[in-house]
C-alpha cells in the first residue's frame, strides 16, 4: 500500500557529527536515517507498527491497570513515549516514563516526523512537544496520567535498583553499537527492573539472548515486527 521507503525529506548534522534525515518507512510513518551508519531510529519497514508491536502489543499491554513505571533505553524521536501516552488514556493507566538518550533530536526534526497526525491524534501535537522541550533530569508533569523525566546520558551509566516495571530496549542496533548490547548493559537493566518486570526489545540475535540469559533473565522469543521474524521479550524472575 505504501510506498517510497527512502523519501528524502531534508538533512541535518546531529551534535555528534553524523549525518541524518528523515525518511518514510513502508507504513507510511516517519523516522530518522542516520546515513554514516546506513541505521534508522526505527524499522524502515514501518516505524509506528514495529513500536506498536514490540513495545505495545508485547510490554504494556502486559500491564492492564494500575502505576507503570517503564524505562526507555533510547528515548530519540519520542514515538514511543507518545504511544505509550496514547494507550494509557485509553487503559487509564498512570505512567511514569524516564527516556535515556545520549543524542537528542531536534525540535525540527520532531515536527517534521508528524507523528501526531499519524497516529490521528492532532491534540497531542503540543503535548509531544513539551515532552521534547522539558528541561532535562527534571520531571515533567505531561499530563494527568503521564510523568516524563529525560536523562541525557550513556546508557551505561544508568544506576537505578528495582524501580522498573517495564524497559523498552531501543538502542541502536548491535551492527553499529554492539557495546550496548553487552552482559554489562543487561546487568544493569536486570537490577533497574523489580521483581517479574519486562524488557522488550525488536532485537533476536542469539548473542543478545544469550547476554540476557547470562545475567538472569527468563527470555523468550516471539513473533517480530514486519520485516523481522522474531523479538524477545525478557522477564526479571
Amino acid at each position: 500500500m505504501f510506498k517510497g521507503i527512502n523519501l528524502l525529506i531534508f538533512s541535518i548534522y546531529s551534535e555528534d557529527e553524523l549525518k541524518r534525515r528523515i525518511i518514510t518507512t513502508a507504513d507510511g510513518s516517519k523516522t530518522i536515517q542516520i546515513e554514516d551508519w546506513n541505521e534508522q531510529y526505527h524499522s524502515k519497514h514501518g516505524a509506528i507498527q514495529e513500536a506498536y508491536h514490540v513495545f505495545i502489543e508485547h510490554g504494556l499491554r502486559l500491564f492492564p491497570e494500575g502505576k507503570v513505571n517503564i524505562l526507555e533505553i533510547g528515548f530519540g524521536t519520542g514515538l514511543n513515549a507518545l504511544i505509550t501516552l496514547k494507550e494509557a488514556a485509553r487503559k487509564n493507566l498512570d505512567i511514569e516514563y524516564v527516556g535515556v538518550e545520549a543524542y537528542p533530536v531536534t525540535l525540527q526534526e520532531v515536527e517534521a516526523l508528524e507523528y501526531c497526525d499519524q497516529l490521528q491524534v492532532p491534540q497531542l501535537k503540543s503535548i509531544f512537544q513539551n515532552m521534547h522541550q522539558a528541561s532535562w533530569d527534571e520531571q515533567a508533569f505531561i499530563s494527568d496520567i503521564f510523568k516524563l523525566t529525560k536523562q541525557k546520558k550513556d546508557f551505561r551509566d544508568i544506576d537505578q535498583k528495582n524501580l522498573f516495571n517495564l524497559i523498552y530496549f531501543d538502542a541502536f542496533g548491535a551492527r553499529v553499537q554492539p557495546d550496548l548490547w553487552t552482559e554489562n548493559v543487561f546487568a544493569k537493566m536486570f537490577l533497574a527492573l523489580r521483581t517479574k518486570g519486562v524488557l522488550v526489545t525488536y532485537s533476536a540475535k542469539g548473542s543478545v539472548r544469550r547476554a540476557l540469559q547470562a545475567v538472569g533473565f527468563e527470555v523468550e522469543r516471539l513473533p517480530g515486527p514486519p520485516g523481522k521474524r522474531e523479538m524477545l521479550r525478557a522477564i526479571k524472575p
